[in-house]
């Protein structure tokens, strides 16, 4: 009671007077305190300065790599090999299609390890890198012996007869086969002939031929399976498959003179102890 008394005589002499409690007094922080509080803050923000900075870095160093593999890694050059119904144009669109195709490195990158399959007519496709501005490109088509012409489309198919592809365009060296009889064709399944064994003919002929550097427009099939070939307005007769590469590679010096002719070559009889032949003009 005493002390509220003092206070209140004391308000009475000092109206101005504010009475402050124990309570509402906060004790004034250490220097060594406010200097580790400064000292925290300031370690903060250096960290934040040296992230920035890094990040920055990283950007400028991405941003450049970017510019120099875009501008160093451009290919200007471009070999294809082994493509004989694809041009080269349209083997470069196939491989070097979508954004970056013409870079060699994502090309490396995108074809590393692998090639391209599933396309008409290739096996495969590998990629390889020559150089920065270099690539090869090589091409393994599907081994045609021949196609036979169905339902308005051309259906090609292998040594073994199975049917390889059907396209509405016809492929440049690989001959026509006629005379083959069957009543339905299914890709990737031989076709349904009565002698299976008339495939590896066709492509021995064809094999043939090419060893030669001669092409012919058809190959035709009797009903006893006796080979007639087509040049043009040629007809070559070469019989029954006994001794067929020998008169091919007879025929090699023979048909030059048949161009512009129209009649029939007959070679039925050659052998190699005959080698008789005789030609019929039309």
């Amino acid at each position: 009671m005493a002390n509220k008394k003092a206070v209140r005589k004391v308000k009475k002499k000092n109206p101005n007077l504010r009475l402050v409690k124990n309570d509402d007094i906060k004790p004034e922080k250490s220097k060594s305190k406010r200097r580790q509080e400064e000292k925290l803050r300031f370690s903060k923000s250096k960290r934040m300065i040296i992230l920035s900075v890094t990040l920055l870095i990283l950007l400028i160093i991405l941003i450049g790599g970017y510019e120099y593999i875009i501008h160093n890694y451009t290919i200007t050059t471009v070999y294809v090999e082994g493509n004989v119904h694809y041009t080269n144009e349209e083997i470069m669109e196939m491989v070097m299609s979508g954004r970056y195709g013409n870079n060699s490195l994502f090309l490396s990158l995108k074809y590393k390890d692998k090639g391209m399959e599933d396309i008409p007519f290739i096996q495969t496709m590998d990629v390889s890198i020559e150089a920065k501005d270099t690539v090869r490109i090589t091409v393994y088509e599907k081994a045609l012996a021949g196609y036979v012409a169905y339902l308005g489309r051309y259906v090609y198919f292998d040594k073994d007869g199975i049917v390889v592809e059907t396209s509405t365009e016809k492929t440049a060296g690989i001959p026509q086969v006629t005379g083959l009889q069957f009543d339905h064709v299914i890709l990737h399944e031989p076709l349904p002939v009565e002698n299976p064994d008339i495939f590896s003919e066709v492509l021995n002929i064809t094999q043939q031929l090419e060893r030669y550097s001669m092409s012919a427009d058809r190959i035709y099939f009797d009903s006893a399976y006796r080979v007639t070939l087509l040049f043009g307005e040629a007809r070559v007769a070469l019989g029954d498959s006994q001794y067929i590469d020998e008169k091919i590679m007879k025929l090699q010096y023979i048909l030059p003179e048949l161009e512009g002719k129209k009649g029939t070559l007959d070679m039925r009889e050659y052998s190699e102890d005959t080698k008789s032949y005789s030609f019929e003009q039309d």
